[in-house]
């Protein structure tokens, strides 16, 4: 398989994995281990052509937020918003600082899926039988905010599963609402980590040597593909649970533990 090819197909996972609560670190790992590993940049800049297709997804949205702050509703979704981004980049980055994060490796990933799943099919259980909300609380903003530290922490937890479950299990129960307002925190969020990754990368190792033509052509794959996948997820959950994902995640994690070297 040629490296242009292979990196299309990088792009198009990223994309697909990226927003849905399966983990795109697992995926991109498992891909990586048949489509050859890529470097550091690579991986920011599919994760780049993500936040771009969310962005794209919301700009609507988020020009009503960023036009119309004099109205209450708007400026109090705004100020939680910005709360919860917050939180995740205070206490995210000392944590990073210091080092703690798993490796990116099979076996925490896999039973990151494992347990990923689970948790999700008792914290939906658990969000329906407090009623169906989509009030955004500062205890659900300050939560989702720390979810997404857990999430970066934990490779293969998925950063969306973390923060929309918990949203939902601090009282944001509807699961449209809850996946809207994690995946608007994410934009911030994922904008931030990514830039703070490659100025990590550009002091510590510079740019030399990469196949720019690859970069390009994984980078529009993942946008285009996510911006297709996050219209879809936000119409899918209005009338589905996300239980289908769970069962996914448990599978995916035991066949990796079960099949792939612990190491790879």
């Amino acid at each position: 398989m040629s490296d242009l090819l292979s990196a299309l197909l990088l792009g198009i996972i990223e994309g697909l994995t990226e927003f849905l609560p399966v983990s795109s670190t697992g995926h991109l790992l498992i891909a990586q281990h048949w489509l050859g590993a890529r470097s550091d940049f690579f991986n920011i800049v599919i994760q780049a052509g993500a936040i771009l297709a969310i962005t794209l997804v919301f700009r609507q949205r988020l020009w009503a937020l960023a036009t119309g702050l004099d109205r209450p509703a708007n400026r109090d979704y705004a100020m939680k918003l910005a709360a919860a981004f917050l939180v995740t980049a205070l206490v995210g980055l000392p944590v990073r600082l210091a080092g703690w994060e798993l490796p990116e490796t099979v076996t925490p990933i896999a039973w990151a899926l494992v347990l990923g799943g689970v948790w999700m099919l008792v914290a939906e259980r658990v969000a329906e039988r407090r009623g169906d909300s989509d009030l955004v609380t500062w205890k659900v903003a300050v939560l989702v905010g720390l979810a997404q530290v857990v999430a970066g922490v934990f490779p293969g937890t998925s950063r969306s599963a973390a923060a929309i479950f918990m949203a939902m299990l601090a009282g944001l129960s509807r699961r449209s609402s809850a996946t809207e307002f994690v995946f608007l925190v994410g934009i911030p969020t994922m904008f931030a980590a990514s830039g703070y990754a490659f100025l990590e990368l550009w002091t510590e190792q510079g740019l030399a040597g990469e196949a720019w033509g690859d970069v390009a052509v994984a980078f529009l794959a993942a946008t285009a593909t996510g911006f297709v996948v996050v219209k879809w997820l936000l119409g899918y959950v209005k009338q589905h649970r996300y239980t289908g994902f769970a069962i996914y995640r448990i599978a995916l994690g035991g066949l990796l533990l079960l099949f792939m070297p612990s190491g790879s």
